[in-house]
């Protein structure tokens, strides 16, 4: 792992040294022209964020040739994934070493994920509905409350545009373990509206998920299943919108995906799922300086759970939400923002939680202010939880810009996470009503620099997160007091003789430090390092590409006794427009089909080979 680190760092470092000075500036996840909305709730460029962030945009994603967005989402700073066993199974991310249940995922706004596990399904999202990815690293709950103590994601599906005209989209996919994929789409627009449709399925045999025998069946999976695990899903995305001259405008969207999934399981081996996000927003400019925004959403999550065709029970969620807010321009390069925001979570099972309602209500305030050189940004937020009370949380960002690009960034931030109904309410003594919520504190020192040719960044950060949830050896919910979480991050943007290289590299340090039995030991699940490099290269209509993904070894338990290795996976890709409308693309997968585990005992596909052919006039 250490010398596929030094590789990746002596490649971008060689590129950047010969890098022709009269190159534009590279494409790709690091686009800082860029306009993002997550990182301070407002319309800014990547160039303009104080926090660390990255953008991925449909370009991107048609270049990368994902099956999944996890496939999109690992190797970037700070984040790491497990996985349990392929293609459809479950997906949790960690970001900067915190939980699972630490990040936040909106999709079009609209906040995703189960209100009793806390986690949100990653392996859910059909990526040939995205249209693009922002991802905003540090905490963030002084801005959307709960859950953003690691970082929040937001997801924009894909969208017409106004005056756009007719566009149709159409994409199949095959492959190895008998995927099959397909999809397809109508957007348009005219001077004042915007629409899209989308429709796709994907279906594959999938892999055996669980790699244990029958003498270690109570260990990982607890039974000996070897057989593949498939699974099979149907999605559908609609999105329109209105704007009128006086720029009022109107939008709403719609994401709905069923899916089922084969696993290894003693009780349970089968699932059938559901994910649904609608969303809604109004907006208006009373004055030149005011603008006011209405937002509602909505999230359906629904887990069937079979024992071959046997039904065992079900658990569903759903998260309402609204809110109002308010951009003030209160003097030229400075901007306050002020809202309000509700939730509501409601528990609909068969298991007997102990209660299956609570609701959240805030304020929050946002100050952006440039000032010559320096930037500065300040933000709070008030929330009222109905069982836990209320919880204060604020953020201060400063940034000075020297010459040539250069940039020094400061930050501190604090969050919070409230136990989910999983940890609390679960009845048969699993829950415990005597959790606290987890509060953090967050430092973090950034330098980055942009330049005709080329960009990169460095960001060092330090958490403290407090009465950190985690399970005991009986899977019993608890607070340990403290932990400590340090890391760095660094990312390198080169064009160079027209090859775009992206290359990102993390070091974690993520310990225990609640004075018991396990002090000092790494967080589970959680590699100190890993690295990713991207590049890519045209040739006319033809394209090639690689991408090499390597992390360090993790831990399975809190005592950092079962080790789970470390791996290097290379994946390769070639495109070909043979007209300007249709594209076909060839996809090979760990192309050395090296062994590897993300979660322990948990495997993950060998070499893979994929190829798509897809229309869309849009690439012209």
């Amino acid at each position: 792992m250490k010398r596929t680190l030094l590789a990746a760092a002596l490649l971008a470092a060689s590129m950047a040294a010969q890098a022709d000075a009269g190159r534009p500036d590279p494409v790709g996840t690091e686009n800082l022209d860029a306009v993002i909305v997550t990182a301070t709730r407002t319309a800014i460029t990547v160039d303009e964020s104080l926090a660390a962030v990255s953008v991925i945009n449909r370009e991107d994603i048609d270049r990368l040739q994902p099956l999944t967005v996890t496939d999109l989402l690992t190797g970037l700073p700070g984040v790491s994934l497990g996985n349990l066993g392929g293609l459809g199974q479950q997906t949790s991310l960690f970001m900067r070493g915190t939980n699972a249940t630490h990040v936040l995922l909106l999709v079009d706004g609209v906040r995703v994920g189960s209100v009793t596990a806390g986690l949100a399904a990653f392996e859910q999202i059909p990526v040939e509905q995205i249209d693009h990815v922002e991802v905003v690293r540090g905490p963030r709950s002084s801005l959307y409350g709960a859950d953003a103590i690691g970082g929040v994601i937001q997801i924009f599906t894909r969208h017409g545009q106004p005056g756009g005209g007719l566009q149709p989209s159409f994409s199949l996919t095959t492959g190895s373990n008998n995927l099959l994929r397909g999809q397809a789409g109508l957007s348009g627009g005219d001077e004042h509206a915007w629409y899209n449709i989308g429709v796709g399925a994907q279906y594959t045999r999938g892999i055996n998920s669980c790699r244990i025998g029958a003498a270690e069946a109570f260990t990982a999976c607890y039974i000996d299943e070897p057989d593949r695990d498939g699974n099979r899903n149907k999605n559908l995305t609609a999105s329109g919108g209105y704007r009128w001259d006086n720029g009022a405008e109107l939008s709403g969207t719609w994401l709905r995906n069923l899916g089922e999934v084969e696993f290894d399981g003693s009780y349970q081996n089968r699932s059938r799922t559901l994910q649904q996000v609608t969303g809604g927003r109004f907006s208006i400019n009373p004055t030149d300086a005011w603008k006011t925004t209405l937002n509602l959403g909505q999230n359906l999550d629904r887990y069937d759970s079979y024992e071959n065709q046997d039904f065992r029970g079900y658990i569903g969620s759903r998260h309402d939400q609204a809110g109002w807010q308010n951009d003030i321009t209160v003097a030229p390069n400075q901007l306050l923002t002020v809202g309000l925001d509700w939730q509501g979570e409601r528990v609909d099972s068969d298991t007997g939680y102990l209660d299956t309602r609570r609701n959240n209500t805030a304020g929050y305030a946002q100050y952006q202010g440039n000032f010559g050189r320096q930037e500065i940004q300040l933000s709070a937020r008030r929330d009222h939880n109905g069982q836990f009370g209320n919880h204060n949380t604020g953020g201060a960002a400063w940034g000075y810009r020297f010459d040539h690009g250069l940039r020094l960034s400061a930050s501190y931030g604090t969050a919070f996470h409230a136990p989910t109904f999983n940890d609390v309410y679960y009845p048969y003594g699993s829950g415990n009503p005597d959790l606290k919520p987890e509060e953090s504190r967050s430092v973090e020192l950034g330098l980055n620099q942009r330049l005709t040719h080329w960009n990169w960044g460095i960001n060092a950060y330090q958490t403290h997160i407090d009465q950190m949830i985690a399970l005991d050896s009986n899977y019993f919910p608890l607070n340990i007091s403290k932990a400590r979480i340090r890391g760095v991050e660094g990312q390198l943007g080169i064009d160079l003789a027209g090859w775009q290289v992206q290359g990102y590299l993390t070091w974690l340090q993520p310990r225990n430090e609640d004075g018991g039995p396990n002090d000092g030991k790494l967080l589970m699940r959680r590699p100190q390092r890993t690295a990713r490099l991207d590049v890519d290269r045209s040739f006319g209509a033809f394209g090639l590409g690689a991408t090499l993904n390597a992390r360090s070894h993790s831990y399975a338990d809190a005592g950092n006794r079962q080790a789970v290795p470390g791996y290097t996976t290379t994946d390769l890709r070639a495109s070909y427009h043979f007209t300007p409308d249709w594209q076909l693309e060839a996809r090979l997968a760990n192309a050395f089909d090296r062994d590897y585990e993300t979660v322990w005992y948990y495997n993950q596909p060998g070499r893979s080979f994929f190829l798509t052919v897809r229309y869309s006039p849009a690439m012209r």
